[in-house]
């Protein structure tokens, strides 16, 4: 079952790299502009004071330039993706997590260097100094120890993906980065026994081209997280109960 899902996820991320290489810029521009004006809308953006965003590839996938800059100019305190190699404590192997940082300002945004895939990113040099959304400095773990210290968690997360459905399930790049670190997050809420704050609503954005249409859907595992709301480009917002 699980592997035939795999497969089943692995030919729809392949049809789908296909379908957004064929997307001309300007309509990815465009659907950008669509649906960052979607969110602002939201009354859940405009009361978030924390929250975090993806940085967009160059092609291939909506622009978050515009959100970012929104966000920066409303005050809000914006924490973008850095992903890193860990060592597990009980085998010793690495693996690679996504850590969600400050960014200052639309100066350091505009200053930031791109990875292969031509994301601004953080270098671990910046990285080490960075406030995380739990609170701690640097790339160290999340714990419970002093959870009042400093302010932490995040009100809403704007997520990217592969592929989406109207019945909210997400299909991301293959590396489980955004679904391991919602499992984190959701520990962490335990662990410090959070009583004001809710999990992140989880806002995903998706040009109209990555939307499947009904039958179709996304191939998941229980491991997968659903998405709350879902940002179309062609002005579509749909949203889940919670």
């Amino acid at each position: 079952m699980m592997a035939g899902i795999q497969t089943a996820k692995k030919d729809l991320r392949k049809r789908m790299r296909d379908v957004l290489q064929r997307i001309p810029a300007d309509s990815v521009a465009s659907q950008s502009r669509t649906v960052a004006n979607r969110l602002f809308a939201l009354a859940e953006y405009q009361k978030a004071k924390r929250i975090g965003i993806y940085l967009s590839m160059p092609t291939g996938e909506l622009s978050t330039t515009h959100i970012v800059q929104d966000a920066l100019k409303n005050h809000k305190e914006v924490f973008v993706p850095y992903i890193h190699s860990t060592e597990a404590t009980t085998t010793q192997q690495k693996t690679s997590v996504m850590d969600m940082l400050t960014l200052e300002s639309m100066e350091e945004f505009m200053s930031l260097e791109r990875d292969k895939w031509g994301i601004p990113s953080l270098t671990k040099a910046q990285a080490l100094s960075k406030t995380d959304c739990f609170g701690g400095t640097g790339l160290s773990a999340p714990t419970a120890k002093n959870p009042a210290a400093k302010p932490s968690g995040l009100d809403l997360i704007v997520m990217p993906g592969m592929a989406f459905d109207p019945e909210f399930r997400r299909l991301g790049h293959g590396k489980g980065y955004y679904d391991s670190f919602l499992t984190r997050y959701l520990r962490w809420e335990a662990e410090i026994e959070a009583t004001t704050r809710d999990m992140p609503l989880l806002v995903a954005l998706s040009l109209k081209e990555q939307t499947l249409s009904p039958p179709e859907e996304v191939p998941v595992t229980n491991h997968d997280w659903l998405v709350d709301i879902l940002i179309v480009g062609d002005d579509r917002c749909l949203v889940r109960q919670r």
